[in-house]
């Protein structure tokens, strides 16, 4: 920490990163449920307005795990006033737009430059405070990490539905203006940062590692609207990222002056956090998607009601997520984190438990539960595999604890989606060949809805119509259902049988108290 910053209230230097970390998050999810409005505003169709948020993540994250790197050549403090400077401009730019390509183009440098933002928000508040105070200060970081992602569905349905779509990207110019004020202000380099200036540029993993991660990002993000190798791109461009990730870890290991420094992984509580950080993203983003379809699609919610009914998660992390900071430091982090992921696990489980006749009720107390799960999770994780990490290492280690997780949520996002699709194919199937004309239960069915449909004025044609579309449909309700909560039950069982690997992180300094903190 430099002599400056150490004469700094940590909390202000807190307020000052936590700015630009919740409006670089909160962009991931904000612009899903305006795409409609969109697609009709720019006239394109959904399906092509869907890249204002493929280009954004691609961007994203090819920058992620450059942070580290970056920060060391072009310096701390430098680097997070351009990046929030350029995230701002470019959300200007955005609501601007005049069409989809110039969009698309902003969105581009808008996911670049919010890509340093999250590791670098992390490494300034780990250096920031003191090893027993870290829990606290990861605490208040996880906070927009957790509730940001939450908040952007209802804040974009809000915004879109009462003013225009371009309010979404409008709401980030304030808030990144008191970010480069607070910044400026309140943010310095550390001295070794200037020492590690000057190496030369790694253009060959440069290249590799944005050809290899923009590749991997694609494939997750279209995959399954192309069904997957079934596709000559998807299939090419999976070959190409896996040829050209496998090189850049080769060409990593032998650079005088990495881009991504991979020796953080001799830290095993660091590779095991990281390992762990992956699947938390995994079962997250994956719920995070089934929810709101779910809702929208079997339930009857409008987007905004879904929105606000998803709201419960995040006020449980609200609630739990400053008692975790706290906790970290008087108690064992690795007890903490096996809380949160059994816990989370169970609801997971407990949501698997729902039939179409689930009431707010019934989404509401798993909900505000696995938000608190979802606290004891973030906050002991980071705390356990940052504590070993050397401080000039620690650039490297957070962009690609952060890389980890969004890449872990692109995958679940992309599995729990063809899984629910294939499955819920597959069940239709199934229960419509027991759906016939030689089921009694089946055939009284179908005759009362054909006779409530002429009774309200059809004729019997079209009432036979109505009546075979309305038993088509509840076998589709009840088919999708089920594939709901399947998914559920997979997505918990997942979080419960990675927990024993717990046992091989190490327990930290920040949670052996005030005398570990002086080793």
């Amino acid at each position: 920490m430099s002599d400056q910053q150490r004469h700094i209230n940590p909390w202000l230097i807190a307020v000052s990163v936590m700015f630009a970390t919740f409006m670089e998050v909160l962009d991931t999810t904000v612009v899903n449920v305006s795409l409609p409005h969109i697609a009709g505003s720019l006239s394109s169709t959904i399906d092509e307005a869907t890249w204002a948020l493929t280009s954004y993540l691609v961007a994203n994250a090819i920058i992620l795990p450059m942070t580290g790197w970056l920060a060391s050549t072009f310096g701390r403090k430098r680097l997070i006033m351009g990046a929030v400077l350029g995230f701002t401009a470019s959300s200007f730019l955005c609501g601007l737009a005049p069409n989809l390509a110039s969009l698309v183009v902003f969105r581009i440098i808008q996911g670049a430059t919010g890509g340093v933002m999250q590791p670098l928000s992390q490494a300034v508040l780990l250096e920031a405070f003191p090893p027993k105070d870290r829990g606290k200060a990861m605490g208040f970081w996880g906070l927009g990490i957790v509730v940001a992602p939450i908040l952007g569905p209802v804040l974009g349905g809000w915004l879109t539905d009462t003013y225009s779509w371009r309010w979404v990207f409008y709401i980030n110019i304030p808030v990144g203006m008191a970010s480069l004020v607070m910044t400026q202000l309140y943010i310095f380099d550390p001295p070794y940062l200037k020492a590690n200036a000057g190496r030369g540029v790694d253009y060959w993993g440069i290249g590799m590692l944005a050809v290899g991660i923009g590749a991997l990002q694609f494939v997750l993000d279209k995959g399954q609207q192309d069904d997957w190798f079934e596709s000559n791109l998807i299939t090419i461009l999976a070959v190409v990222s896996a040829v050209s990730l496998v090189a850049l870890v080769v060409h990593q290991l032998t650079s005088r002056a990495p881009i991504v420094d991979l020796r953080v992984f001799k830290v095993r509580s660091y590779a095991v956090g990281v390992f762990l950080m992956t699947i938390v993203g995994f079962v997250m983003y994956g719920s995070m998607v089934l929810l709101p379809i779910m809702l929208q699609t079997l339930l009857g919610y409008p987007p905004l009601q879904a929105g606000i009914a998803l709201a419960p998660r995040g006020l449980g992390s609200f609630i739990m997520m400053p008692m975790t900071g706290a906790l970290v430091g008087r108690v064992d982090a690795r007890k903490l984190l096996t809380i949160g992921l059994v816990v989370g696990g169970g609801t997971m489980i407990w949501l698997s438990r729902m039939n179409l006749n689930a009431g707010y009720w019934d989404l509401f107390w798993p909900q505000v539960i696995q938000g608190m799960a979802m606290s004891m999770l973030f906050v002991p994780m980071t705390t356990i595999a940052m504590d070993a990490i050397p401080r000039e290492q620690m650039g490297y280690a957070t962009s690609l604890f952060s890389l980890m997780r969004n890449i872990g949520g692109s995958v679940g996002i992309a599995m729990t989606s063809t899984l629910l699709a294939r499955h819920t194919q597959q069940t239709t199937s199934l229960y419509g060949a027991n759906v016939t004309a030689m089921d009694p239960t089946s055939q009284a069915l179908f005759y009362q809805m054909r006779g409530a449909f002429m009774a309200a004025g059809a004729d019997i044609t079209t009432a036979t119509d109505r009546a075979y579309a309305a038993l088509f449909g509840m076998v589709m309700r009840q088919a999708s259902i089920v594939s709901f909560v399947g998914l559920f039950q997979i997505l918990g069982i997942v979080f419960l049988v990675v927990t024993p690997l717990v046992l091989l992180m190490k327990r930290p300094r920040a949670s052996s108290g005030a005398s570990a903190a002086a080793h």
